[in-house]
């Protein structure tokens, strides 16, 4: 087991590479009470690793075997043996501490696996359990660190994993297509008259933009279903879970306002408007009433709580 001290230079090295790539995710969570944040920045972490190893230079066969040494790293973390990287002290603490269901870390695991073998998705429903492996199984992973007490919290938690990750795909698709990565399924490809190839194109057509307005369409109704889960966290978690949204939410107005042009530069909020978010979140000037009181009235959406514009 590790020693206090080895804990606390654990934890400080998470927070420190949180701090430095995590960009938007830590825009929320460091809005959480510091033991919260630190949890979540020993996740950050963990996932971290796990996206070097997948995104590494190198023979496919030998980032499988580095994944499947990182999961056997955290077999041995979670049993006790955390001398094999640094951040697994701090891992190890926070899923203990929050009681946090290791099913979600191997779930992750097996969504960057993905990445290294699956090239496109046939179907939406088989791109949804990626992004369940990548981004929902992160937000199960962060809501027993917000805490909650209802179980419809699940549900929304991994819903809204997955609305972060399809923006994210939707401003990353050329820049996908390009490491040979496809996301947007094939059949919607096919429905508007699209072939993988055009992803790359760096000209907005027209079947370009009706592909990103159907796809924005579908992520916004994740965001409107998601959303919900502010009310059934714990109070001193949701002012860090609504900047996170907001951010996230952002993006995806953004992407709209510029016609869904994300080909010809990236699509992302400035510091001032990132921080801005933070300052409202931070003085809770956003609409705590509308978080508690949405679930009787389904006249509100998700993009009426965050707002369509990132200002």
């Amino acid at each position: 087991m590790p020693s206090a001290r080895d804990l606390a230079a654990s934890y400080d090295h998470c927070r420190r590479l949180a701090k430095a790539a995590a960009r938007n995710f830590y825009y929320g969570i460091s809005l959480l009470p510091a033991a919260k944040r630190d949890a979540l920045c020993a996740i950050y972490a963990f996932m971290r690793e796990a996206d070097d190893i997948s995104d590494a230079r190198g023979e496919v066969a030998s980032k499988q075997r580095g994944l499947a040494e990182w999961r056997a790293n955290l077999e041995l973390a979670l049993a006790g043996d955390c001398e094999k990287h640094f951040a697994l002290p701090a891992l190890r603490d926070a899923v203990t501490r929050y009681a946090i269901p290791p099913r979600y870390l191997h779930d992750l695991l097996s969504g960057t696996e993905m990445d290294l073998t699956v090239r496109s998705y046939a179907t939406f429903d088989h791109l949804r359990e990626y992004c369940y492996r990548v981004a929902g199984c992160v937000g199960l992973t962060c809501i027993h660190v917000f805490g909650f007490r209802d179980p419809r919290a699940t549900g929304l938690a991994e819903k809204l994993g997955i609305a972060f990750q399809l923006t994210n795909i939707l401003r990353d698709v050329a820049e996908d297509y390009a490491m040979g990565r496809v996301y947007m399924p094939e059949e919607d490809l096919r429905r508007f008259g699209l072939a993988p190839a055009d992803l790359a194109h760096k000209e907005v057509t027209p079947a370009f933009r009706e592909l990103m307005r159907f796809q924005a369409s579908r992520a916004w109704e994740f965001y409107d279903e998601g959303i919900e889960l502010l009310a059934l966290i714990d109070e001193d978690s949701r002012a860090g879970l609504w900047a996170l949204a907001r951010v996230y939410g952002g993006i995806l107005a953004r992407i709209e306002e510029r016609g869904y042009d994300v080909v010809s530069q990236r699509v992302r909020l400035s510091a001032a408007e990132k921080s801005w978010i933070m300052i409202r979140a931070r003085m809770g000037w956003w609409p705590k009433e509308d978080v508690a009181n949405r679930h009787r009235d389904r006249r509100r959406t998700g993009r009426a709580l965050l707002g369509r514009r990132a200002g």
